[in-house]
């Protein structure tokens, strides 16, 4: 019988379908509103609207490329050339997927494309509010604000 190290194909946490995941809330909250919660963290019987889930994905894959207290960044793990070394410390890698445990980057380093996502997401979570996503047209602004497309005076 083969053994599978992992079976999740693209590993735990996979950028893509987390970028996609996470424009797709903020569509959702633009058309629902608050009238539409959902349980966020699961099992923990707090109800959240979906801009709210949105915000706590975006945080969570924020944080694995933030230092933490201890100055530590999660993408590197156990890699202390990359967690202390100063020339390196500050060279974020875009890994391939993450460790759905410790945040660690997996795979190849060098993906910049997808990975690179996470960028939108810090920068559209500053301009993106509950009031501008419940005004007028904002579903069609969520889509294209989430996509990457500048959108008049949000750049």
């Amino acid at each position: 019988m083969l053994a599978l190290h992992n079976s999740n194909w693209r590993g735990p946490v996979w950028m893509p379908v987390n970028f996609l995941l996470w424009s797709a809330l903020l569509r959702l909250y633009a058309y629902y509103g608050d009238a539409f919660t959902a349980e966020c963290p699961t099992g923990s019987g707090r109800q959240c609207t979906l801009l709210e889930v949105a915000q706590e994905l975006a945080e969570r894959l924020t944080s694995l490329f933030v230092r933490d207290k201890d100055g530590r960044r999660a993408v590197y793990g156990g890699a202390q050339k990359f967690q202390s070394d100063p020339h390196w410390r500050d060279l974020i890698l875009f890994y391939e997927y993450f460790d759905g445990d410790d945040g660690r980057g997996i795979g190849a380093s060098h993906q910049t494309g997808w990975t690179g996502c996470v960028a939108r997401m810090i920068q559209a979570s500053g301009s993106l509010t509950r009031e501008l996503l419940l005004s007028p047209g904002a579903e069609q602004l969520a889509i294209r604000r989430a996509a990457g497309e500048a959108v008049g005076t949000l750049r």
